[in-house]
């Protein structure tokens, strides 16, 4: 008996498996493709569940290696914006509003009744948009890189092409390359580059939807307690200014990561997000 009892103790503490499936769910617009991470054995109302979000012309790829570590004692949903990655195309010319009701449409469609946010960039806004609109139901959020203004975005917009498709690719991988930070491997930096070039003009869309959005009216009426990351990338005084607005955000300076931060940091931003979430 005492032998059955080690072996039950010696299972208690041994970590989880988190396993990552691939699916969609419906939305306003069609499909939405999500990843989900989640501990083998079961336990999803362990934690609060965690919705991730990218930047323009990203896709939930660049989550890819947060969600073993997120993954451990919560449900995690990395989810494709729509018109990135494999969702489909919003209609018209969507607002952040818009993309935060797509959003919605998910978390109605498995009954959440609470849930946490991860945005970065674009993504940060439509967490933004989502905690303000959607008040007690978002318990939590962590924000990363938030623009406060289009201009100072540093993602890249495709530019038309002017020649051949071997030239025209060839340019814009110059001109993206340009933004990598420190830490951020050429690998990583070719995936986000492949989601760069599949959004296309849905990316356009979305900085778009980013250059419209009245942040300083908007961040205020996120309610609750929100962590910013502040990397010394092309967003930081932007990211400054935004964290001002917000009535209980705490912000953490991620000074030796530049651009690309959840690329160059990612098992550091994993862990700092726990903690907050967990808190």
């Amino acid at each position: 008996m005492t032998q059955v009892r080690k072996r039950s103790a010696v299972a208690s503490i041994m970590p989880a498996t988190v396993n990552v499936r691939r699916s969609y769910a419906d939305c306003r617009y069609g499909q939405l493709h999500v990843a989900t991470a989640y501990p083998s054995g079961g336990g999803f109302d362990e934690r609060t569940p965690l919705i991730c979000l990218h930047q323009a012309g990203g896709s939930n790829r660049s989550f890819s290696p947060l969600l073993p570590e997120l993954g451990r004692d919560r449900s995690v949903y990395a989810l494709d914006l729509p018109g990135h990655g494999s969702s489909d195309v919003a209609s018209g010319s969507p607002t952040i509003a818009d993309y935060a009701g797509a959003i919605g449409d998910f978390v109605t469609s498995l009954r959440l009744r609470t849930f946490d946010l991860f945005g970065v960039e674009a993504g940060a806004l439509i967490a933004a948009e989502i905690a303000a609109s959607r008040g007690p139901q978002v318990r939590r959020a962590v924000l990363l890189s938030i623009p406060y203004s289009m201009q100072a975005m540093r993602s890249i917009a495709p530019r038309e092409p002017a020649g051949d498709v071997v030239s025209n690719v060839a340019e814009e991988w110059q001109r993206f390359a340009t933004t990598r930070g420190a830490n951020v491997s050429m690998t990583a930096m070719q995936s986000a580059f492949a989601d760069h070039l599949r959004a296309g003009p849905n990316g356009n869309l979305l900085r778009t939807a980013v250059q419209d959005y009245p942040v300083a009216q908007r961040l205020p009426l996120m309610r609750l307690p929100t962590l910013v990351l502040c990397p010394h990338d092309d967003l930081r005084e932007q990211t400054l200014r935004a964290k001002s607005c917000l009535a209980q955000g705490s912000l953490t300076e991620l000074g030796e990561y530049g651009n690309n931060a959840l690329a160059g940091a990612p098992l550091k931003i994993a862990q700092l997000t726990k903690d907050f979430l967990d808190r």
